[in-house]
């Protein structure tokens, strides 16, 4: 399914790392102009709403490399091959907060970056957790913060709060109340 106004001439891969590979499309517009764009490929990754009890959820504080800080986050983290987004879900969230969520609701998704990154995040709420710990080499530094629904909006109008993926998330909270449906 493709409603695509511009047409690929040339594809070359430029570069390939551990969490993203760039390539550079050469596109042809209607009317025959071409151009080059720039295409960050990411796989697909969850975001969670890991609700601790009816009026807390679960966020996350981490360090950020490529902002040089620590960032007030919800749980997140990469889908794995042949993995659903509610296996990673529930994978990210025991590995990052060490709870188990016995109820996922699907609540939708967006793109991270769509002028130029192919990055999907599916969103998830997660509830009735229990405590079951599994670990991941690189979480030992993620400290856990329980916060009270009703100061989420204030925490991103603070800037406390302030990365895409968990403001879509806050966001879309008033929009559904505990997981419905597993």
């Amino acid at each position: 399914m493709s409603d695509a106004s511009e047409f690929l001439v040339n594809s070359e891969q430029v570069y390939i790392g551990r969490a993203v590979r760039l390539r550079l499309d050469q596109v042809e517009k209607p009317g025959g102009k071409r151009t080059t764009r720039e295409v960050v490929e990411h796989d697909d990754v969850v975001v969670i709403l890991a609700s601790a009890s009816a009026n807390e959820i679960l966020l996350v504080k981490q360090y950020r490399y490529a902002v040089d800080r620590q960032l007030l986050e919800l749980p997140a983290g990469g889908i794995d091959p042949g993995e659903t987004p509610e296996e990673a879900a529930r994978r990210e969230l025991q590995e990052e907060t060490g709870y188990y969520p016995n109820r996922l609701e699907r609540l939708g998704g967006f793109y991270a970056a769509p002028g130029y990154c192919t990055e999907y995040l599916h969103l998830i709420l997660a509830s009735e957790l229990e405590w079951r710990p599994l670990r991941a080499e690189d979480t030992d530094d993620i400290e856990v913060v329980t916060v009270r629904r009703a100061d989420l909006p204030g925490l991103v109008r603070s800037g406390a709060i302030c990365d895409a993926k968990s403001i879509a998330g806050v966001l879309s909270l008033p929009l559904y109340g505990q997981a419905s449906s597993s």
